[in-house]
């Protein structure tokens, strides 16, 4: 919607803004978010009521400050933060307006972690949908009537609609009922922000990393461009965000559960990047298949050009699923300053890659550094688990990754160097080929063999 009524002006600068509130909030909000996933669930896993009421109690109040704190940081630099970012200070008014999400965002962060270290999933996942949907709902008129100068907010409403919904479920959640002075809360707060620094400098550095890149788009190649790099990544992620998102919300919590045991966590980890790789496998291969259908269908004939960056951020999101289980091998180890690190690496890369190739390919160099950060980052990624703990893919990962590789390139060059038509029919073919073989290991995986069993599992799930 907000394509078709922005175009892509419209769309680079909700990228632009978005980069911004992104960089604000993730130094403000101190990790606090993550970090008090990860203490919620650790002081659940003890069944101690006072330890999980007073860990509940700091993570709110600790969000409610620095939500606060980065509202105000956000508003007092907004003439500041707009001469550097456009070289004018005409998205002043719009940027003091838009730190409204920062506070709204840090209360519904720490609302949602409470929730997320509850295990509470099933709460989890409707509230992100009811929040999307209201936000949708409640925002799309702002920006009917006022076009760009919506843009602001829009993003509160949806913001707003976040909070709200983040309260309505977390009320759900009974505690023990303990007073904890304000004196104490700083006690309790304390291990999350110790480990919330490491969290927020991982966070920080890819906040600043996504704002400088949206910065290199706009000084070299205008906003429009920034609207059809925006438009791009929105979409390749579109499949398989979902499939990540269960990675932080379920898998995280589970895995930190077994830290100690890296048997448990090797089996756990190769469990998520099989069911990962047959999930999305078939949805990456859809993407480059219909790439140009997609962006036609989703957005219009403006945003035409996105479709080559599109195929090559597809590529990343295909090594995404690979890597990010690994990733949160070393947050539920504690490795701080080892994910530190990559983290640190794997963004400088990024950054370098887009000067280097926005210089020589202009809009597609953005998918290319895109699919190069993932490169490095999987490879990376391996390694320092291997080197830790002896980590290493099953044999069925190891042939899953080998063949899915194999197969994604093939759709990556005849969807680039072959005449459209025969193209399209070849993907489609393979799409349809790969979806019924990964649909079919998928239900072996989950232990239905048949279509008999799937019926038995929905009539026991709706009696």
């Amino acid at each position: 919607m907000l394509a078709v009524l922005l175009g892509p002006a419209g769309m680079g600068l909700l990228g632009v803004y978005g980069s911004i509130t992104g960089l604000v909030s993730t130094l403000a909000g101190m990790g606090i978010t993550s970090s008090g996933v990860r203490q919620i669930a650790e002081a659940n896993g003890t069944g101690d009521r006072v330890r999980i009421a007073r860990t509940i109690i700091a993570v709110r109040r600790v969000s409610f400050f620095l939500g606060i704190l980065g509202a105000v940081l956000l508003a007092g630099l907004s003439g500041i933060i707009s001469q550097m970012t456009f070289e004018n200070r005409d998205h002043t008014l719009a940027l003091a307006i838009i730190s409204l999400t920062i506070f709204f965002g840090a209360v519904s962060g720490g609302q949602s972690a409470l929730i997320q270290g509850m295990r509470q999933i099933r709460n989890l996942a409707i509230l992100g949908i009811l929040g999307a949907l209201f936000g949708t709902l409640f925002s799309i008129p702002i920006v009917y009537f006022w076009g760009m100068k919506g843009i602001p907010w829009y993003l509160v409403m949806v913001s707003a609609m976040g909070i709200l919904t983040s309260w309505w479920y977390a009320r759900k959640i009974q505690t023990g009922k303990i007073t904890l002075p304000w004196k104490e809360v700083w006690t309790s707060a304390r291990p999350l922000l110790a480990l919330g620094l490491v969290f927020m400098s991982s966070g920080l550095m890819a906040a600043a990393t996504t704002y400088l890149i949206r910065l290199v788009v706009v000084r070299k190649l205008g906003v429009d461009a920034a609207g059809l790099y925006q438009s791009s990544w929105t979409l390749s992620s579109l499949y398989v965000g979902f499939i990540l998102g269960a990675m932080g919300a379920d898998f995280y919590p589970r895995l930190t559960a077994v830290a100690k045991d890296n048997e448990a966590c090797h089996k756990m980890v190769n469990e998520q990047i099989e069911i990962g790789l047959l999930m999305a496998v078939p949805g990456v291969v859809a993407t480059l298949a219909f790439a140009t259908w997609v962006i036609g269908v989703f957005y219009s004939s403006k945003f035409a050009p996105a479709v080559e960056v599109l195929r090559w951020q597809t590529l990343g999101v295909f090594l995404r699923v690979i890597s990010w289980p690994l990733g949160f091998l070393l947050l539920a180890k504690g490795a701080k300053r080892m994910y530190f690190m990559t983290e640190f690496a794997a963004n400088l890369v990024h950054v370098l890659l887009m000067l280097g190739l926005v210089h020589l390919f202009e809009l597609p160099g953005t998918g290319m550094a895109f699919f190069g950060l993932y490169v490095v980052y999987t490879i990376l990624m391996f390694f320092c688990s291997l080197r830790l703990w002896g980590f290493s893919f099953s044999p069925t990962n190891a042939r899953y990754i080998s063949v899915s590789c194999i197969i994604i390139a093939a759709a990556f060059c005849a969807s680039v160097f072959l005449n459209p038509v025969v193209s399209l029919v070849l993907n489609t073919l393979l799409f349809l080929m790969l979806s019924a073989y990964c649909l079919r290991a998928l239900l072996a995986a989950l232990g239905i063999h048949s279509a008999a069993s799937i019926l038995a599992r929905f009539r026991a799930r709706f009696a």
